[in-house]
């Protein structure tokens, strides 16, 4: 099976969302252990944290040679690797002795989960378009949505019967079965004639024809500092809300599951709204709603407010993202044609390039105080918005089908 169709299984449908949801079940079931990986390998928060930005390093720089492999080799092989690499480190992660090891083989870890990612957005591209497209980004948001709901959940009631440890064993699982589920399952989507022929310098010319695009540009950056502040509560909530506010893990992994349940029903909102609105507008109320709950949140912190506070705030930032992510990646991705493999890799570039960034800065200051990731998360969601304002300039490519520009084909 290749090319565009007008329908998909549910099941393909299914499986891709799991696939791009390798950065939340990277990260998320593995967050209400933080406090103890800290406890067990004698490393403070800064350290613990970078486990998670080496995470995130990975699945950037994987992305970037993933994406363009697919386009000149077809999706389905590269893929298969990555998956299968992603679960070999998950299980590595499980013996690290130290801190510096962990963090070492959790960027290995995203090099290997990137595939996931990248492809399942590039397979949707190369079935899809326009609105529709839009409305399948949507569907994968949700259904990627469920992990952050789910994860931390498990991985707290995980911990009452094993240690951090065997969170990766079990992680190392999850991705044998989708293995497994990807070799039988998936199609490939990009037949011969649609692949791009060369090598590096075919590479590099597309992705500066994509980065010559300002409005390419500007939904990568929209998304990518969206999904910022979202990385920045990913790696600080634990701290903030476990050590600062006293709850315990299972307490934070059920704070953690309800803020997970916004991203899934602001993502079913944008479904059902995105033929009538347009994704760019959809973008910039997503942005917008981050802005306010991010304010919000740096008042509390700095009025030393309590949860009653705190945690709705933070319900909105976190939910935003469900609107934000699936347009901005549609309007991103509308118009990559041949390249779609390169465009999905630049999008995963501007989310975990800058994501990487947000974890470190969010545990400076005191362990579990909010002011830090509360700024954090703010100066992402003021940057998103202010990116937002060069989404315009053409029309909208979710409002009608659009064409398919030449590639770049060195030889």
């Amino acid at each position: 099976m290749s090319g565009r169709t007008t329908g998909s299984p549910r099941g393909l449908l299914v499986l891709l969302g799991a696939l791009s949801a390798f950065g939340p079940l990277s990260m998320d079931l593995y967050l209400p252990a933080l406090p103890q990986v800290g406890d067990d390998l004698d490393a403070g928060q800064s350290p613990v944290q970078l486990t998670l930005s080496a995470v995130a390093i990975g699945l950037a720089a994987g992305q970037l040679v993933a994406g363009p492999l697919s386009d000149r080799f077809g999706r389905r092989g590269p893929l298969l690797l990555g998956v299968g690499a992603w679960a070999l480190a998950s299980l590595l992660c499980a013996f690290s002795p130290t801190v510096w090891v962990l963090v070492a083989i959790r960027v290995l870890q995203g090099l290997g989960g990137a595939a996931g990612i990248v492809l399942a957005r590039a397979i949707v591209r190369d079935r899809y378009e326009g609105t529709e497209a839009a409305r399948v980004f949507a569907v994968l948001a949700s259904i990627g949505g469920a992990a952050p709901v789910l994860a931390p959940v498990v991985g707290g009631q995980l911990l009452r019967v094993t240690d951090w440890r065997g969170l990766f064993v079990v992680l190392a699982g999850i991705g044998l079965a989708l293995l497994l589920a990807a070799f039988w399952r998936l199609p490939e989507t990009l037949s011969p004639d649609r692949r791009v022929a060369g090598g590096l310098r075919t590479t590099l010319g597309n992705g500066r024809l994509l980065l010559s695009r300002g409005p390419f540009v500007a939904a990568v950056l929209s998304q990518g500092l969206a999904f910022g502040a979202l990385f920045t509560y990913i790696s600080g909530s634990s701290f903030v809300l476990q050590d600062g506010y006293g709850l315990s893990a299972q307490q934070f992994s059920l704070v953690f599951a309800a803020n997970g349940i916004g991203i899934v029903l602001a993502g079913q909102v944008s479904r059902v709204l995105v033929g009538r609105t347009g994704a760019r507008l959809l973008t910039r109320c997503g942005l917008g709603l981050q802005t306010l709950g991010a304010v919000v949140l740096v008042a509390a912190a700095l009025a030393d407010a309590g949860l009653p506070v705190v945690l709705p705030a933070l319900f909105v930032v976190v939910a935003a993202t469900g609107l934000v992510l699936p347009n901005a990646t549609a309007l991103a991705m509308a118009d990559a044609a041949r390249m779609a493999g390169t465009a999905s890799a630049l999008v995963g570039v501007g989310q975990f390039a800058i994501a990487g960034v947000g974890a470190p800065l969010a545990g400076l200051g005191t362990a579990g105080t909010l002011l830090p990731m509360a700024g954090v998360m703010l100066g992402f969601a003021v940057l998103g918005a202010i990116a937002t304002a060069f989404l315009a300039g053409r029309p909208d490519p979710t409002d009608a089908p659009v064409g398919e520009p030449t590639a770049t084909t060195h030889a």
